[in-house]
């Protein structure tokens, strides 16, 4: 671990947050922190007393730190990065703990799972969300194999949505930023009577794009973005809640290719905005053809949470249903040809459906408390997808894939003595996958396959796993502003096929990706409750790591390097992970969250050994600068795991007049050196890391009444590379400023 990269950083906490909060002691009704309560371990909590490592942010701590998107959250969490996947605005990329995936086809599953109100969003190709009514968000590092169950490997992201209110209120805003960016958004609690309430909430975003098209004179990378939530909440008697939503979401916003110039951002790419691949003349199969250059995602869900307090315990029944299509044509070459250079045509749909049912209850005078439960999920997906390059259709097929999985589940926590308490978690699951491959009736492909050809070669095109991930912790109350626990958990995440492989072989199965991971940890509430201070050290095993690589194999046009996943290496992690929020005088908080990280490669496969030493012996490039295989023969960096993350930041409550305070407030963050591609090349190296400011001033009515807000991210405009695909670099949002006004009613 590079310690000295991070010194000023926690040199700097250290004067912010302990020299105010530890100059004298809180006076009598001096204002102290807020109890967060939090569900990480599927019932109600404060988060100050569950041994797991878990940041949990409301609705008001969100908007003091502009967090907009789920994306926006992972800048203030240790240890986690955030990023668009290449090509598509509507998807993120979350590494928690080194763990991520950058694909977004439907054979390959997040290792970070994404969740509203419990209820799993199983693909990561629209798990950017926008944020509009939401009571908190939880993330939750480290694997969540017990409770939140399969590919949770890296973590979770927990959305939880505010329900209707028993009172009429709500709420408008709206505001107006750079490149011509305007957002409107609201909500409205409507009660009906004591027993039925519920609320209405809408948003809408759009703005002109922030890339200028060199080729096609276009402004691309806009993002059009609206969404409406009905939520009602059914209260029959004192022992029954019923929450109800329904939810729609339409969102353009491609995330194309583009590189820094100057002030602004240019691309290259012959693709338009108004213009089909049809439109060029060219043959490809479907509706796809009639897609333009872009991504948009459509999605609506239906949630029902039934909640019945019972003699036993709590009952709990969470029912999702989402369906989801996504519409893209996207250029990852920047070449400035009519059918671009390397196009990707996509058109897929996604529906799953999951059932859970679990108990929650506390018995033996308060000594247990346990939660028991069974999960299913049903997920269908069929992805219409065609690639070419400068306008030659290399293939053009349908992939056809499903995921049925039941789980069981059960977790105690017992208080050995007064202080001492000991967690035993449990959860078996079994799940099956089916992929089922057939090409689209169109001449001009070059590459052409079916099911019956992979199975000719002996790949499967089911997989079954069946595996038990158990959790073991032991938490001491030294007393009651301090805790310790230690833990061991294990997660698993689900294997898959390499479905954008043009020929029957490339389309290689991997398979579960196995972890281990260990903690200790320090959970602690100073000075009369106006400094707490969280610590946490964990260690990572992880086995049959889905490594992206690359090797030569036999394809229907001779032997050839081809990039696929597959379970190539294992890796361990470790790091430390810091956690301080101080309330330093009676209007200026602080906060600083720290994460030290260093992972390397073990294990490696017998075909990542023998391309090691061809490289070494050799100097082939056929080896070299390949995979996980430096120029040099030496083992890259594990991709996305800077050695270093810190967040620092404030707000301040000014009284300026009667009933009126001026709010500023920051937050700057702290990227050490990494990489964003496996093989840790040149294009890749993050060698310096990066930094971003977001800072703030709100002009508030003390009472809540109405609030005006003026913003700005990425306030330095840092160029920041966050992502590489086949030598093209992928930067950040750059700067952003906006201005808007909240009302309350």
């Amino acid at each position: 671990m590079k310690l000295r990269s991070i010194t000023p950083v926690a040199m700097a906490v250290t004067l912010a947050l302990g020299a105010p909060a530890i100059a004298q002691d809180a006076p009598t009704g001096a204002r102290t922190l807020d109890e967060v309560v939090v569900t990480a371990q599927r019932r109600q909590e404060t988060v100050q007393d569950i041994p797991i490592a878990v940041s949990a942010f409301d609705a008001g701590q969100l908007q003091r730190v502009g967090v907009q998107n789920t994306l926006d959250i992972s800048r203030l969490i240790p240890n986690m990065t955030g990023g668009n996947n290449t090509g598509l605005g509507s998807a993120n990329v979350y590494t928690i703990r080194g763990l991520n995936n950058t694909e977004s086809i439907a054979t390959f599953d997040p290792p970070v799972g994404s969740y509203v109100d419990d209820v799993y969003i199983s693909r990561q190709n629209a798990n950017n969300l926008t944020l509009f009514d939401v009571e908190r968000i939880e993330v939750l590092r480290g694997p969540q194999g017990t409770l939140f169950g399969r590919n949770t490997t890296g973590g979770a992201v927990n959305v939880i949505m505010r329900r209707p209110g028993e009172e009429f209120g709500g709420y408008v805003e709206v505001g107006y930023g750079r490149f011509n960016r305007k957002i409107a958004r609201g909500s409205v609690d409507l009660p009906v009577n004591d027993q039925v309430l519920t609320k209405f909430s809408a948003f809408w975003i759009e703005d002109d794009g922030y890339v200028d098209n060199l080729t096609t004179g276009q402004t691309i990378n806009s993002d059009d973005n609206k969404g409406a939530r009905l939520d009602v909440r059914l209260l029959p008697n004192d022992a029954i809640v019923w929450d109800l939503s329904m939810d729609y979401i339409d969102q353009d916003f491609a995330n194309q290719v583009n590189t820094p110039d100057g002030s602004r951002r240019i691309a290259n790419s012959g693709l338009r905005t108004d213009r089909s691949l049809a439109d060029l003349g060219l043959t490809i199969a479907g509706d796809k053809q009639f897609i333009t250059s872009g991504n948009v995602t459509r999605s609506w869900s239906v949630t029902s949470n039934f909640t019945w307090d019972t003699p036993i315990g709590e009952v709990q029944s969470i029912t999702g249903y989402r369906d989801l299509n996504q519409r893209f044509l996207l250029d990852f070459l920047d070449i400035g040809v009519p059918p671009g250079g390397f196009s990707i045509v996509n058109n897929s749909t996604h529906q799953q459906f999951t059932q859970e049912l679990k108990l929650a209850a506390t018995t033996m005078d308060g000594a247990l408390d346990y939660v028991v439960g069974v999960f299913y999920i049903d997920e269908d997906n069929r992805t219409d997808f065609a690639d070419l390059i400068f306008g030659t259709v290399f293939a053009d097929r349908i992939l056809d894939n499903t995921t049925e999985a039941w789980a069981v589940y059960g977790q105690a926590d017992y208080a050995i003595t007064d202080r001492l308490t000991g967690t035993l978690g449990l959860r078996y699951t079994d799940e099956k996958k089916d992929a089922d491959f057939n090409p689209n009736p169109n001449p001009t492909a070059v590459f052409r396959f079916a099911s019956s050809d992979i199975a000719e070669l002996g790949i499967p095109l089911s997989q079954s796993t069946k595996i038990w991930t158990p959790r073991l912790a032991l938490r001491y109350d030294i007393n009651d502003e301090m805790n310790v626990y230690a833990s061991a958990t294990r997660g698993f995440k689900s294997g898959g096929w390499n479905a954008r492989g043009n020929t029957a072989v490339e389309t290689q199965p991997f398979g579960p990706e196995k972890v281990w991971s260990y903690e200790l940890g320090m959970r602690s509430e100073l000075m009369d409750r106006r400094l707490r201070l969280n610590a946490t050290a964990f260690w990572t095993d992880v086995t049959d790591y889905q490594l992206p690589s690359a090797f030569n194999f036999p394809t229907d046009a001779g032997d050839r390097i081809v990039f696929i996943t597959g379970n190539f290496a294992g890796m361990e992690i470790k790091g430390l992970e810091l956690e301080a929020l101080a309330l330093a005088t009676e209007r200026l908080t602080v906060f600083a969250n720290i994460g030290i990280m260093d992972g390397k490669y073990t294990k490696l496969s017998p075909e990542v050994q023998a391309q090691q030493a061809d490289c070494i012996a050799t100097g082939s490039p056929d080896s070299c600068n390949r995979g996980i295989i430096r120029g040099d023969g030496s083992l890259a960096r594990p991709q996305r795991q800077p050695d270093y993350t810190a967040v620092i930041g404030f707000d301040y409550a000014w009284p300026i007049a009667p009933n009126l305070e001026l709010i500023p407030s920051a937050a700057f963050t702290r990227y050490g050196s990494h990489t964003v591609g496996t093989n840790d090349d040149a294009v890749s190296n993050v060698s310096g890391g990066y930094s971003n400011l977001i800072a703030a001033v709100t002009l508030e009515e003390t009472s809540g009444l109405w609030s005006l807000r003026l913003e700005c991210k990425n306030c330095q405009n840092r160029d920041q590379l966050v992502s590489t695909l086949a030598g093209q670099q992928y930067y950040n949002l750059p700067r952003t400023w906006q201005a808007s006004f909240r009302y309350n009613f």
